[in-house]
Formats: C-alpha cells, sequence, structure tokens
C-alpha cells in the first residue's frame, strides 16, 4: 500500500511560498540577457509547475488564485 502522508502547516506553507516565486517570476520582466526563446521555456516550466501545484489536495485555506492567473498568464 502506498499511503500518502497529509503535510504539515509548515511544509504547506513552504509549498506555496515556492509556488509563489513562480507566480512572481511569471509576472515579472523577462531578464534583458534573456533571449525570446529561453524566457517562453522558463514561462512555460513556471505554468507547468503551478498546475502541479494546483493539483495538490493538501491546501487548507490558501488563495490559488495566483497560480490560476499566472498559468493563464505564462500560457496567452
Amino acid at each position: 500500500m502506498n499511503e500518502q502522508v497529509q503535510p504539515t502547516a509548515e511544509e504547506i506553507a513552504r509549498h506555496y511560498s515556492a509556488a509563489m516565486d513562480s507566480v512572481n517570476l511569471i509576472n515579472g520582466d523577462q531578464p534583458e540577457m534573456m533571449t525570446d526563446e529561453d524566457w517562453a521555456d522558463t514561462l512555460e516550466r513556471n505554468a507547468a509547475h503551478l498546475e502541479i501545484m494546483v493539483a495538490k489536495d493538501y491546501w487548507t485555506t490558501e488563495n490559488l488564485t495566483p497560480f490560476t492567473a499566472a498559468i493563464a498568464k505564462a500560457r496567452a
């Protein structure tokens, strides 16, 4: 049997913080030294990370709206 353990409140907070790093990156500006191709790849990888995080079932009262908005922005 593969029983999953519910993360602690501290672990959930760390997951949320890490996901917000992706949100902030997506909502930020493309670095001057980064090519358009690299920027598009960076946006896609971070959007994919956020999709994984949104699908998690351990969220309690956390606001996931910034996650879904950043996914939409990255894919626009």
